[in-house]
């Protein structure tokens, strides 16, 4: 990232990745007229996107899924493999049922928005995930891991949870299920400080980037089933 990144006061850095030649000009209209977010560029397709990252150091990502050359699941994994620090993504997508979701957050993507969402709900998404959040709703949450989880997949080792306290594995295990900070802090009598320090603690120990990740890693190693 450039010095300015993250910076105290200084404007989150944007760029956006579409093949729709609209889609980037209102977004990028939308997101620089605020006062804290600046878009440092955009591109048409998954190739040109791998080397403005490179270029630009964006904080956050908003790109398609589907694009000719590279597809925006490719693109995202050319990203986390590039050294250093890297921006959050979020992917852009017409359907709230696409089949390439449940790829983006394997991919490391932080969560996805549809492309008909409101002026409101994209800045929000982008502070959202500026902000190390990730961008699932509890409901959507329940929908998209609940069906992600039932589709053949290989299953991560469990004893890499071995290394979570009981007190983290229920936290880990509410999140999964769609609970937010308020609703696991309810449920195990605790403060929403506390639920968040446990939630610290379960990313580094499991190596995850964001929520999201505790997510997909819960129902993965088996921690949490459909249905439950």
């Amino acid at each position: 990232m450039t010095e300015t990144a993250g910076a105290p006061g200084a404007a989150v850095r944007v760029a956006i990745i579409d093949d729709h030649a609209m889609v980037r000009e209102g977004f990028g209209a939308l997101l620089d007229a605020q006062p804290d977010l600046s878009v440092v560029g955009s591109a048409a397709d998954g190739a040109d996107a791998v080397d403005l990252v490179r270029r630009t150091h964006p904080d956050v990502l908003l790109m398609d899924i589907r694009m000719p050359r590279l597809n925006g699941l490719d693109a995202a994994r050319a990203v986390f493999a590039m050294p250093g620090e890297h921006p959050r993504i979020v992917m852009l997508t017409t359907f709230d049922s696409d089949e390439y979701v449940f790829a983006a957050l394997q991919a490391g993507a932080s969560g996805f928005l549809l492309k008909d969402a409101t002026a409101q709900e994209l800045v929000h998404a982008v502070r959202v995930v500026a902000d190390g959040g990730a961008l699932l709703a509890p409901s959507v949450t329940r929908t998209l891991i609940a069906d992600y989880a039932r589709r053949p997949a290989r299953r991560r080792d469990t004893a890499v949870l071995g290394q979570l306290t009981e007190r983290e594995l229920e936290v880990m295990r509410l999140i999964a299920r769609g609970g937010s900070n308020a609703e696991v802090a309810t449920e195990l009598y605790l403060s929403e400080q506390t639920v968040k320090t446990h939630v610290s603690r379960v990313l580094s120990k499991l190596g995850l980037r964001d929520r999201t990740q505790i997510v997909v890693a819960a129902y993965e190693s088996g921690l949490v089933h459909p249905g439950e």
